[in-house]
Order: structure tokens, then sequence, then C-alpha cells
């Protein structure tokens, strides 16, 4: 190691170690991260000089930090239960006074709830598609939107709850399709005007008014037009996804375009303080310009999968290269 390597825990959520509980929908652990994305940190981590260990979750992290207390976590826990889940570690840590990456809680536990996320973007002045929230079925007959609309629960992540039907042409689908998704989820369903334009996703590395645009990238429907296009969990877990769609790192756009997705985007990520990297979607409304969809503060990071990681491949970097942004980011805000 040399005088600049950091003793690094890493802290995230496996698959293998969340138990699906009766009565959750099929989709329930789809955030989770696999042990082949752990280990491809793990190895960036130490390709890039630090020492890097698995700290785990929960009650085995509380006890690792106990036991040898990290100079830096490398977080990307999605957290277990409740819809600010994704805070808990980083409160964890805040409370120990141990140094992490990536968002803080207050950032992790507003993205996390959609509708709080979009009312606190359009206060900054960013454009989003006009919404509602539904808790029961009754507030139905109170959506006062233009139809078509897209519903999808308030508090999921990874397009959870999101397929082919979340975009409804009328108040018969609309009720069944929230009917459906309150009953498997258990949550609010947020119902939004639906954006007919072209899809973005924008990854983004570091803070504040540092903070740049990595890459961006276009999901294009090969089989449907956009205005009637679902990127839903459907086609993300289908094995040959790219029949169905097609990815183009730079997008398929004018620069205008391009431009005005790319700023869209950084306004949101700083309108919620994010930190160290993001990424957040946009999409283009009736009139062609670009609107905010959601903002993902803890972004996939599964080598040669993830939005992400794909972008950082486009820019023609490593998925390692892509680890040490993030530490090197974290480093310099917090002085390490």
């Amino acid at each position: 190691m040399t005088s600049a390597a950091l003793d690094i825990g890493v802290t995230c959520n496996l698959k293998r170690d969340v138990a699906p509980r009766p009565g959750q929908p099929e989709d329930a652990l789809v955030e989770y991260d696999s042990d082949a994305t752990l280990h491809a940190v793990l190895s960036a981590i130490e390709a890039a000089g630090h020492r890097a260990r698995y700290l785990g979750y929960g009650e085995p992290l509380i006890d690792a930090l106990r036991s040898a207390r990290p100079q830096l976590v490398f977080n990307f826990a999605e957290g277990v239960g409740g819809r600010s889940r994704a805070a808990q570690v980083p409160a964890l840590l805040e409370m120990l006074g141990v140094p992490y990456t990536h968002s803080d809680p207050l950032t992790l536990a507003v993205a996390q709830d959609k509708a709080v996320c979009k009312h606190v973007v359009r206060s900054h002045g960013v454009r989003t598609a006009r919404f509602c929230v539904i808790e029961e079925i009754a507030d139905i007959s109170l959506v006062n939107l233009r139809y078509p609309l897209f519903a999808k629960p308030v508090g999921e992540g990874s397009s959870m709850g999101i397929h082919e039907d979340a975009r409804v042409e009328d108040a018969r689908a609309l009720e069944a399709l929230v009917r459906r998704l309150i009953t498997r989820y258990r949550e609010p369903v947020l119902v939004e005007e639906f954006l007919p334009g072209a899809e973005f996703t924008v990854g983004i590395l570091g803070t504040g008014p540092s903070a740049r645009v990595l890459g961006t990238s276009s999901i294009s429907p090969r089989r449907v037009s956009n205005e009637r296009f679902v990127y839903s969990l459907s086609v993300k877990q289908l094995s040959d996804w790219r029949e169905h769609v097609e990815i183009e790192c730079p997008p398929r756009c004018d620069a205008r375009t391009r431009d005005a997705v790319e700023q869209c985007a950084l306004a949101a990520y700083r309108a919620l303080g994010c930190r160290d990297v993001g990424r957040v979607d946009v999409r283009l409304d009736r009139d062609g310009e670009p609107s905010f969809i959601e903002l993902n503060p803890l972004p996939g990071i599964a080598p040669g999968y993830s939005d992400l990681a794909m972008i950082t491949e486009a820019s023609g970097q490593s998925h390692p290269w892509l680890i040490r942004q993030i530490i090197d980011g974290a480093r310099a805000r917090l002085g390490l």
C-alpha cells in the first residue's frame, strides 16, 4: 500500500442475504446486488491501490465497524424495508463518524420517494410531468391529469412494479392498474402524465458545482413507437432485451436536445444535493422538451449490465476507472 492508500470497507445488499417475505411481489429483490458485482467493486478498489473488504449489512455491518473501523466506506446498499431504507447505512455511518461515498441520508430518502423527489426538483425550476399520488382506490376519482397516464409504486427502485401496462389510456385501465399496485406493493402509487418523446439516462460524477456529466445514452424501442414505449422491468430482464430496445451512447439526437437533456439532469442532481455519482432519467414531453423522470443516487454498477457501467464503457473508460472516480471524488470532498 502507498501512502495515499486507504482501508476501504464496502457495504451493499446481496440478493443471497435478503430472504423474500410471504406476500412480496415477484420483483421484490430486483434492486439488490449479485456477488459478481460485489467482487468487481472489491477488485477495482484493490486495483486502485487500496485495501478492500466487504462489511456486510445489518448486524454483520455493525460488528465489522466495531472490530475494525475503515477509513472510508464505499456504500451502495439499497437498504431493507421502508421508504427511507436507502438512508439506513449512511445514517449509521454518520452517527459513528465514518466517512463514506455517495449521497447523504436526506438525499437518499428524498430520491426514494418519487413524489417528494419531483416536488423538490420542480421547486428548483426543473421541468417534470404533472402528477399526483394515489393512496387508496377512492382517490382515483380525484385524478385531474391528461391521458395517457403512467403509474408506478411511489417508493420503489430498479423499475419495480413497472410493466407494459404502466401506460394507461382511460380511467378504467388506471383503476385496474392502481388497484393491483396498491395491493401488491402496499404503498401509494405515483400517477403522472405520460411523456411521449425519446428517453435518456444521464450518468453524473462529482458534487455540487463541480458535478459533471459522464455520458448520456438514449433508449429507443425497436417494436413500438416512442408514443407507446414503456421501458419496463419486463424488458430489462429479458435475455434478448437488445431485440426490444436499442441503447446508444452518445444518444441519437441533435446537439441542442442532448445539451438540454444533460442540463435538466444536472439541475435535478444539484437540486437534490447528490454527491459523488448518480444517474438521472429524462424523457422528452409533447413539445420535445426534456422533463425529469427520476434520479438514482445509488445507481447500479454491475459491469457490462447497469446503465452507468455501459455509459462508462461507451465513453472509453473501464469499470475500475468508474469506481476509482467515485472514490477519488469522495476523498476530495472529505479531505482524505
